[in-house]
């Protein structure tokens, strides 16, 4: 029985490694060209991803969101806006409370309003907002036969990850950055941010391939 030599075995570790930084750099594109993206068409929900809050007062980044969220609301871009984010430590509410009490002091009637209020990630909370959509297909003007469209309001650097969770899990995902946001207007911060998201994208889809191949939902790392 051959061993393989030692120089073949570093041949071999070095492709994988050129492999994983090519695969890793051509992710890093995608995020930074999605970025760029905003969608114009109708949808069937707005859906608002959390960001910190105060005892219902939000953050910088989160007003941000909430500010464009209002503004598809106005242009009458959907029926319906989905508030998603849940309680961090110390949080006398949620974050979609906050957005929900933030949408209506500006007019929104409440029976427009649905919350995601568990989801304390991204995988979590766009797997929230999936189970509402599709859970409520009588009250949910679809657009296509079966995969609700949903405008996705967050931060730009945020939009390829919500759009392949969005797919994902059976919705057709329209782009609805802002651009008002704190981590947009400091270009540093906003590299770092992608650089985050450029980890974060495959293993998000990694552990929702765990999740089916385990036969787990996304619930079970609601609080993760």
């Amino acid at each position: 029985m051959s061993r393989r030599s030692p120089r073949r075995s570093v041949t071999l570790l070095g492709r994988l490694l050129a492999a994983a930084v090519c695969g890793w750099l051509l992710c890093l594109a995608a995020i930074l060209l999605w970025s760029t993206r905003s969608s114009t068409e109708q949808a069937d929900a707005i859906v608002v991803m959390g960001a910190a809050q105060y005892s219902g007062r939000p953050s910088p980044v989160l007003r941000a969101r909430l500010d464009q969220a209002m503004m598809l609301w106005s242009a009458h871009r959907a029926p319906r806006l989905i508030f998603t984010g849940g309680r961090r430590d110390g949080d006398m509410i949620s974050e979609a409370a906050a957005g929900r009490r933030f949408a209506i002091r500006r007019g929104v009637p409440p029976q427009a309003i649905w919350l995601e209020a568990n989801g304390r990630t991204s995988l979590s909370s766009m797997h929230g907002a999936a189970m509402l959509l599709l859970s409520r297909t009588d009250s949910v003007r679809t657009r296509s036969a079966t995969r609700p469209r949903v405008l996705l309001v967050s931060d730009p650097f945020h939009m390829l990850r919500l759009d392949v969770l969005a797919r994902l899990h059976g919705l057709t995902p329209l782009p609805a950055p802002t651009r008002t946001s704190p981590i947009s207007a400091n270009s540093a911060v906003a590299l770092e941010y992608m650089l985050r998201e450029s980890i974060a994208l495959p293993a998000d889809v990694a552990l929702l391939l765990w999740l089916h191949l385990t036969g787990h939902s996304a619930e079970a790392i609601a609080d993760g």
